[in-house]
């Protein structure tokens, strides 16, 4: 076996070749862009033909040899062997059979290499034949957790959705997700599907969006390119869900026709219109309404309704206008709802350490005490028979305590330690089933838990304000606002490194109209002692406070029973 160059010209076809099927248009132009690239890698094997001529027969590289006289090549290298007595039948065929293709964890880890050697993405393209939008997709694979990857190199791939779900994923969250969905000994198959399911967050398309370019940086957008995606479809992603949605709020309000309304959509995704409204499904009208809304996937819609005519009085004269029934455009809120959740486990905290450490007064303690009984999140079942969810019999000895401006005007009494452990255990502000309601943010209130609040000037709590609210934060500090929203709050952020920052609405004093209809709520009403049963009407409550019916009482006899079994 030795080494020579030959003109590919001058070779023969092996009459005994085992693949006589001819190739592919494309796998030819494939092989013939790659010999034009970087020239032939693997030298075809010849051996001199029997009838005693200087002519050589190909046994392995017919296709490699075609094209090489297609490429225009004078000359290659060419590994020269003995005949075999079957004139290299048996070594055609395991040529041809045993060999494998590279799988795609190989691919990516040899573009790699290519790449640490300056090789540009365009340039691996044209040698590889090979677009560059699939070199990308092979170069997901660097951003996959290593132990992924082994087990990927081992012949369990995932698809190429669930592969764009994982790349698409931090490593410290793969990670994870890996720890419990790693294969055992005893299953060693990976569930891929598990995987991305566990790792797949949601993605708002650039395709979708309304706003344009600027808004999408004062928001702080950053798009990522989605490579699997089919070729020329604007596949630009975000999953930023907060900024987009704020975006489309802000682009619909600035965009809001005369007769238009924004609206929001119910639990099937249909617009909810305003009351009497008459959805209109041909075209729409002069006088008729435009609703606008965002649908599930974050998209901006629009609705024509239109509102019933003015009814006109004997006099003549109508009522008001159409247009004032017409629901006004709900603006973004200044704080998120994963803001209000995060402001209610800081007011929980910062209340639960003020009745830990601050100093209260024993009659403050006190009317603290009864006022935990007429807390949302306190079950009591009343010696009437009825149970009462803090019902309005154990809310109005709490409001007793309170005057018109919501302090605290209880007689002193007799004050036991224990008093603040009870109320840590049972008062809550957060936006979940413990939510004490009002009463935990008048006690907050009543014993200086403010000043127990953390520093709110995070990234992770500024990133759930408004562009209007976190402007308004910049007031009475040097941070003045940027163009950009994610830049005023990393300027805020840096600012109140060193200081303590306390949004207003995380306040624990209480809204006055909210204060005055809980006092009124809960107003002691003389003739309340004498009631008997509360009926099931009037136990219909505000504040999410539960209506439950009278419970069944006794039989005379059987009450007679249980007193003498209690003696």
């Amino acid at each position: 076996m030795h080494l020579m160059k030959v003109d590919p010209r001058a070779l023969r076809d092996n009459p005994d070749n085992t693949r006589q099927t001819k190739s592919t248009p494309q796998a030819d132009a494939l092989l013939l862009a790659t010999i034009k690239a970087v020239g032939i890698i693997q030298p075809p094997v010849i051996f001199s033909a029997k009838d005693g001529g200087n002519d050589y027969i190909i046994e392995a590289g017919h296709r490699r040899t075609r094209l090489a006289i297609a490429a225009g090549l004078e000359e290659i290298d060419v590994i020269v062997v003995e005949a075999a007595n079957d004139n290299g039948a048996m070594r055609s065929m395991v040529e041809n059979i045993a060999r494998e293709p590279l799988n795609a964890v190989d691919q990516w880890r040899g573009i790699e290499r290519l790449v640490a050697l300056d090789w540009t993405e365009e340039a691996i393209a044209i040698a590889l034949t090979l677009s560059v939008r699939r070199v990308k997709q092979l170069r997901l694979l660097a951003n996959v957790f290593p132990a992924m990857l082994n087990a990927m190199a081992k012949g369990s791939m995932p698809n190429e959705q669930q592969l764009r779900t994982i790349a698409s994923a931090s490593i410290d969250d793969q990670r994870e997700v890996w720890k419990a969905n790693k294969p055992s000994k005893a299953d060693p198959q990976v569930d891929w599907w598990r995987v991305a399911q566990a790792l797949s967050k949601t993605r708002m398309w650039a395709r979708d969006a309304s706003f344009d370019d600027e808004l999408a940086r004062a928001y702080g957008i950053e798009w990522i390119e989605e490579l699997f995606e089919p070729a020329g479809v604007d596949a630009r992603y975000t999953t930023n869900v907060e900024a987009y949605l704020g975006a489309q709020q802000e682009w619909m309000s600035n965009n809001l026709p005369k007769k238009g309304a924004i609206v929001e959509v119910n639990n099937w995704g249909q617009p909810q219109l305003p009351a009497k409204a008459e959805r209109v499904y041909g075209k729409a009208g002069k006088g008729d309404h435009t609703a606008m809304y965002l649908d599930r996937d974050g998209k901006v819609q629009n609705v024509h309704f239109r509102m019933p005519e003015a009814k006109k009085g004997k006099d003549g004269s109508g009522t008001a206008s159409t247009d004032d029934a017409v629901v006004m455009p709900k603006t973004r809120p200044d704080v998120t709802r994963k803001g209000i959740e995060m402001i209610g486990d800081y007011r929980t905290e910062a209340l639960h350490e003020a009745l830990a450490r601050a100093p209260i007064e024993d009659d403050t303690l006190t009317a603290l005490l009864v006022l935990t009984f007429g807390a949302l999140n306190v079950s009591v079942t009343s010696p009437t028979g009825a149970s009462h969810y803090s019902s309005r019999k154990l809310g109005r000895h709490a409001a007793s305590l309170f005057d018109v401006h919501g302090k605290l005007v209880a007689d002193r009494e007799t004050l036991q330690q224990a008093i603040r452990g009870l109320l840590i255990d049972v008062l809550s502000c957060r936006e979940n089933a413990t939510n004490s309601g009002l009463v935990a943010r008048l006690a907050g209130d009543a014993i200086g838990a403010d000043s127990f609040l953390p520093n709110m000037g995070t990234d992770e709590f500024l990133s759930c304000l408004s562009r209007p609210a976190l402007e308004g934060s910049c007031k009475d500090t040097p941070v003045l606002p940027r163009q950009k929203v994610k830049d005023t709050r990393a300027a805020l952020v840096e600012h109140f490194k060193e200081e303590r920052f306390v949004h207003a609405s995380a306040l624990f004093e209480p809204d006055a109209v909210a204060l005055s209809e809980w006092l009124a709520k809960n107003a002691v009403v003389e003739d309340d002692d004498h009631d008997d049963v509360v009926p099931e009407a009037e136990e219909t409550a505000a504040d999410g406070e539960l209506a439950e019916g009278t419970v069944e009482q006794p039989a005379e006899s059987d009450a007679d029973g249980f007193r003498e079994a209690a003696e």
